[in-house]
């Protein structure tokens, strides 16, 4: 299969299509291999239209809605941007073409190890993977200028947005399914938290972001 080929029709037809216009985000997107970062066995789907399974329930995003997600949060050659759920390193990746540096944030030991390897093998030295559990972020290196999730999320825990440097910007699918939408979230200078909406989406879930069920009397 001619990857290369492939890879120029996901961004022709999948993410310049869906209004993604910033041309750092499309060279991004033309020059990180997504086949390298999926089973074997999958490659040939590497670059389909939806989420693709990497396994253990969990996928690499959609490109588009992934791409849209990164104009909204508006990343700099300055950025330091903790990638929540990198699964296969495949999102930190794109983001490493982004930003100044990566934080990879994965709590599945086994991806985990595959995000370092694949980032390791393909030189992608401003990214480092880091394991522990996706909810609470990762404090040890923050602040962070940008805050990217991997997935949906029912809730978003308060302590991410105190990981967040005065002016960062916070980008997430909050919602399940066709009722989800992105959403930009942006700390001031006082350290106050705005939020508006981004578009409308559906993409796979985070593990670790369900609301907490409640017993009804």
């Amino acid at each position: 299969m001619d990857f290369e080929t492939a890879r120029t029709k996901m961004v022709d037809n999948q993410i310049r299509t869906t209004d993604v216009t910033r041309h750092d985000i499309l060279r991004a997107f033309l020059q990180v291999p997504r086949e390298e970062f999926v089973p074997a066995s999958r490659r040939p789907l590497a670059y389909i239209d939806e989420d693709l399974s990497i396994g253990d329930g969990r996928y690499i995003m959609e490109a588009s809605p992934f791409a849209k997600l990164l104009q909204l949060a508006a990343v700099t050659p300055d950025d330091v941007v903790l990638d929540v759920g990198c699964g296969s390193g495949y999102s930190s990746a794109i983001l490493s073409h982004l930003a100044g540096s990566v934080v990879a944030l994965e709590e599945n030991v086994e991806l985990a190890a595959l995000a370092s390897e694949n980032l390791t093998r393909l030189d992608y030295v401003t990214c480092v993977v880091v394991e522990g559990k996706l909810e609470e972020g990762y404090p040890s290196e923050a602040p962070y200028d940008v805050i990217v999730f991997e997935g949906a999320v029912e809730r978003l825990p308060e302590t991410f947005f105190e990981q967040l440097r005065e002016g960062g910007r916070l980008v997430v699918v909050e919602g399940i399914g066709n009722a989800a939408s992105a959403k930009l979230y942006f700390k001031d200078e006082n350290g106050v938290v705005s939020d508006r909406f981004g578009f409308n989406c559906s993409v796979k879930p985070l593990p670790g972001f369900e609301k907490r069920r409640q017993f009804v009397f």
